[in-house]
């Protein structure tokens, strides 16, 4: 590969996402070994002209000789395009640069709360774009709910099976009820909570592709399943723990979240 030198990339070091793929970068030999730097702590003589805002929002690279700032995906292309030629056509494809442009606009204002960090005092952050937090919440809830749809038909020893719009319903009524006590509790971190509930509701469904998978193939007793589902839903639970915490929440939230579960729980097996 070949190296884009007298380039560094700025990074947020709040963000561990941020921090994994830059380092590959350097890792892979694509910048130098000194080409990266956090934004929150980019020497002043890297570039006097960087928007540190922006940078925030869009990952900057800069170019060291002649003080050149490219932000967001085109930087990143710009690396990967100079390390694997191959791959210079696609990147200046119109249609492909849009898309990309956009998703990667999804990761970075939902990066927060994708993958969540303490946040350092007098730190610049990313700006919030309601739009971004709405689309990924109702991404997050149509996959969980679809995954959660396909594993009830292995909880029919257990649980009766309901229509093909329970699920969508279920996690649907968590996010509103949710809201609902956030607005109450903590009105302004309504937003970031909800982003970080449905990650974790997002993250236990996909635990439940192994044994979707795996039913397909295999005769595997139903315990099994409900056995798997409860261990998931526990994971889930202390991730919920783990990131009120980080968001300062407290238990609250982790509470209602659980009695949210215990009352359609109850309303299942009552019907």
């Amino acid at each position: 590969m070949k190296t884009l030198a007298n380039h560094v990339i700025l990074f947020d070091n709040e963000c561990p996402m941020c921090f994994a793929y830059t380092k590959a970068f350097t890792k892979l030999k694509m910048l130098p070994v000194d080409g990266r730097e956090a934004y929150q702590e980019m020497p002043a003589d890297i570039c006097p002209f960087v928007d540190k805002k922006r940078a925030a929002n869009e990952i900057a690279l800069v170019n060291t000789e002649n003080g050149e700032v490219i932000y967001g995906i085109p930087g990143l292309f710009k690396i990967i395009g100079h390390a694997m030629p191959v791959f210079k056509p696609l990147f200046g494809f119109g249609p492909f640069l849009w898309i990309m442009k956009k998703f990667y606009a999804f990761i970075s204002y939902n990066r927060k709360v994708i993958i969540p960090a303490k946040v350092k005092v007098n730190t610049i952050q990313p700006d919030f774009r309601l739009h971004y937090r709405i689309t990924y919440l109702i991404l997050t809830w149509f996959i969980t709910a679809y995954i959660l749809t396909g594993y009830a038909h292995l909880l029919t020893d257990f649980l009766p099976l309901g229509n093909s719009y329970r699920e969508s319903l279920i996690c649907g009524g968590q996010m509103f009820f949710q809201a609902a006590v956030m607005l109450f509790y903590n009105s302004n971190k309504t937003w970031n909570y909800l982003g970080n509930m449905m990650t974790i509701s997002f993250a236990g469904s996909l635990l439940l592709l192994i044994p979707l998978a795996l039913a397909n193939y295999f005769y595997i007793e139903p315990i099994f399943f409900i056995a798997y589902f409860l261990a998931t839903a526990g994971l889930m639970f202390l991730e919920h723990l783990r990131r009120s915490e980080i968001l300062e929440l407290g238990m609250i939230m982790s509470f209602t979240w659980v009695i949210y579960r215990l009352i359609v729980l109850a309303l299942i097996l009552a019907l």
